[in-house]
């Protein structure tokens, strides 16, 4: 795995040979700040606590991707990526990354949805792949802990056909903080 400066050295390098940098991992990830708050409205704090996967351990550079979509599959937010995980143990990646849901809570219309995309590096195909996704829907909104199904690629935003991953007890564990003013 690389560490920040590598990967800088390494986005230098490709941008002066005119090589695209968009699939090149991010040590920082593109993480947004909390927005102001607003008189009775909420804003969401997800902590993306751990993911399990029977070969997490296995994983290159693995990160989320999170998006807000409409029923559609609209975004509504900036997609924002976590940095990569550092600590892999058994059949867990371990995050525990809070994440800025950059919307309040009751401007997101219904039939919204907060999506996780589980990311990781393919060497051999020398690009990063999707290897699973999960998501909240509204009513599952509330303060504390929650664990969500993992489902198979490709990711559908519109929550029409859905497959789970694995028939194993394997989810996506996070934790909520309602911040209201």
């Amino acid at each position: 795995m690389l560490n920040g400066k590598e990967l800088q050295v390494l986005k230098k390098s490709c941008l002066l040979q005119g090589l695209e940098t968009d699939l090149l991992p991010s040590a920082t990830g593109t993480l947004l700040p909390r927005l102001p708050s607003e008189p009775g409205m909420a804003l969401l704090t997800i902590k993306i606590e751990k993911i399990g996967l029977k070969d997490a351990g296995q994983c290159i550079d693995p990160y989320v991707t999170v998006s807000v979509k409409d029923a559609n599959g609209v975004d509504l937010t900036p997609v924002q990526d976590t940095p990569i995980a550092t600590r892999k143990e058994d059949i867990y990646i371990h995050f525990f990354i809070d994440v800025e849901i950059q919307k309040h809570i009751e401007k997101l219309p219904k039939g919204a949805a907060i999506f996780f995309e589980f990311k990781h590096y393919k060497p051999k195909k020398r690009f990063t792949s999707t290897k699973c996704f999960a998501f909240m829907e509204m009513d599952e909104i509330k303060a504390g802990q929650i664990v969500i199904e993992l489902y198979k690629k490709p990711t559908d935003f519109k929550r029409k056909k859905l497959h789970l991953l694995t028939k194993k007890p394997l989810y996506l564990h996070l934790h909520q903080t309602l911040h209201k003013e």
